[in-house]
């Protein structure tokens, strides 16, 4: 499969540094997109995704919890990526779950409830593409999909010619 590019926002410094942080430790590689949902949105980073029960993915992390960052001018467009959480009341981000939004109008229900951390600005197409696979009632995939996560970096240059992106 081809690679998607991510921009993350540094006015979510505490995001940024824990998914850099992941990303180059090499956690999230391996893991598989274990909820995806036509037209919302595809989540993985769970490290549970990686054995072989599936019936544990979606619960699993690092171990901790990241403070909410909302950003008035950071929404849950079409290729935003947003940390997961569960329903508590801080809205404290999963140490590593994410995803991906799908939704080619957005999903701005989500905005202010769930911390953007950054886009995708290379290869959403192929998260639209995920959400379309077919999935069990528990919207996962029933074939695995796995990510490999690497880092890099590239100058503002490289970002609008290889992109069209500019921040």
């Amino acid at each position: 499969m081809a690679p998607c590019y991510m921009w993350l926002y540094k006015q979510t410094p505490q995001h940024r540094a824990n998914f850099l942080k992941l990303a180059d430790s090499g956690f999230f590689d391996n893991t598989t997109f274990h909820r995806i949902i036509q037209d919302f949105v595809i989540q993985g980073g769970d490290p549970l995704s990686k054995d072989s029960d599936p019936t544990n993915d979606g619960t699993g992390g690092p171990g901790y919890t990241i403070p909410a960052e909302f950003v008035d001018s950071l929404k849950h467009d079409y290729g935003a990526i947003g940390a997961a959480r569960d329903n508590n009341p801080q809205k404290a981000s999963s140490g590593s779950q994410f995803y991906v939004v799908t939704n080619k109008t957005g999903d701005h229900n989500l905005d202010k409830n769930y911390t953007v951390f950054g886009k995708l600005i290379g290869g959403v197409d192929i998260a639209y593409t995920i959400s379309k696979q077919s999935k069990d009632g528990n919207d996962r995939p029933l074939t695995n999909i796995t990510m490999d996560i690497n880092v890099i970096e590239k100058t503002l240059e490289q970002l609008k010619t290889e992109f069209n992106f500019v921040p």
